[in-house]
């Protein structure tokens, strides 16, 4: 059974990525199935908000996550970022000859409205899911999509239990595996000595990352000078953290928190005069457009995350040209991860054979199985394959803040 799996499975995961973090850059692709692998032809026949789509038969997918309130950035790049996919795949024929309709749903980050959101797409009709975005909203979902058994692939749920379920998988790393991975990566290449943590006790992904950081420091000769926490009821004024952190020598400050807090973070520590190093995991991946944030303050800022727009292999180049026609933006981490998402879909399904007239409970029980028999090479990691436990099997990278984008190191 998968759960009775997911200790044994998880263990040989955080090794083969320890493994893997020398071994971040760019090399020949791997053999599988490529995501995008032909040229989109025309504007698919679909629509976000659920409006019908023409042909013979069609594989109705939903998705959900933030498209308003704090988090909207990563809601709304997944949106795209997944309804890019879909457009290709529509224009090139479909998943076995259906065409995909998209219905991407708003939970604003919200468990209840995430739950909400779920059950109106299954009055929809819908037979799989791309979601949720964020993890509290996840578990939360992917306790209803057990029951239904439908299947469930998000493209950055990082909590240990957004993978909880034998339906559920996901595109991103874990919260224990981003920690794990950050305190290699800085001690591997000698980023610092002396750490200081700041993190938000009161987030299940800020805290997964935080826990395996601190626990895999020692494993790298890193010196935890100061951990401070901050909850979601006071995440304005961190002057108290940033007074600790340069009061302990720290070189390097370590934030495995989201954008917005870390834009404030970084204002305050220049108001008081305090230049570290500072480095962070996925949740940073929006800090340069963050509304009055002056990105200067942003120079230099690593973190952790598989996608960098400025990549030079030909289907990131390819993805960044499209979406950013399309999006008039720069793609971030979260649309990579959704794009990911829905090829990743789109082989698992031509491989077991799914069709538009299953139900979803026959779809995901095909997909249970195909999803641990392909391999992509996509946007966030060559030749990527899956385990049995829902987690991703792919290499880490690390990218640095640079004249204002993101450039790979």
């Amino acid at each position: 059974m998968k759960k009775s799996m997911k200790k044994l499975l998880s263990l040989g995961l955080a090794i083969a990525m320890a493994a893997s973090l020398t071994a971040c850059g760019s090399g020949k692709a791997s053999e599988g199935t490529t995501a995008a692998g032909t040229e989109t032809k025309g504007e698919a026949q679909t629509t976000a908000a659920g409006g019908a789509a023409t042909g013979e038969g069609t594989i109705k997918i939903g998705g959900i996550g933030p498209i308003s309130g704090s988090t909207a950035i990563y809601g709304q790049a997944v949106k795209n970022g997944a309804e890019l996919a879909v457009n290709e795949i529509n224009a090139n024929g479909g998943i076995n000859g259906a065409k995909i309709e998209f219905n991407f749903q708003d939970d604003e980050n919200d468990t209840e409205k995430s739950v909400n959101a779920y059950n109106t797409l299954k009055d929809w009709g819908m037979q799989l899911l791309v979601g949720t975005v964020t993890s509290a909203p996840c578990i939360a979902v992917g306790a209803e999509s057990s029951n239904d058994n439908m299947f469930q692939l998000t493209p950055s749920g990082s909590a240990v239990d957004c993978t909880k379920f034998e339906n559920q998988f996901r595109v991103c790393f874990s919260d224990p595996n981003q920690g794990a991975a950050s305190a290699q990566y800085i001690g591997e290449n000698k980023l610092a000595t002396k750490v200081a943590v700041i993190y938000d006790s009161s987030d299940v992904y800020s805290s997964g990352i935080h826990d395996k950081f601190i626990s895999e420091a020692a494993n790298q000769g890193i010196e935890i000078a100061s951990d401070e926490a901050f909850t979601a009821d006071n995440n304005t004024n961190f002057s108290v953290q940033l007074q600790k952190a340069q009061d302990s020598g720290a070189e390097l400050v370590f934030l495995p928190i989201y954008y917005s807090q870390a834009a404030l973070i970084l204002a305050q520590a220049k108001q008081m005069g305090y230049a570290p190093a500072f480095f962070g995991c996925d949740g940073l991946d929006g800090l340069l457009t963050v509304e009055n944030f002056d990105t200067k303050l942003a120079e230099n800022v690593m973190l952790l995350t598989p996608f960098a727009a400025d990549a030079k292999d030909d289907l990131t180049q390819k993805f960044v040209t499209s979406f950013k026609e399309k999006y008039k933006e720069t793609p971030n981490q979260f649309a990579a991860d959704a794009y990911d998402a829905v090829y990743a879909i789109k082989a698992a399904a031509e491989k077991s054979g799914v069709t538009a007239d299953m139900d979803a409970s026959t779809i995901c029980d095909k997909l249970k199985t195909a999803m641990t028999e392909i391999s992509i090479n996509g946007l966030t990691g060559e030749n990527m394959k899956w385990s049995a436990d829902g987690e991703p099997d792919k290499a880490p990278k690390a990218v640095k803040i640079v004249n204002g984008v993101y450039t790979a190191m």
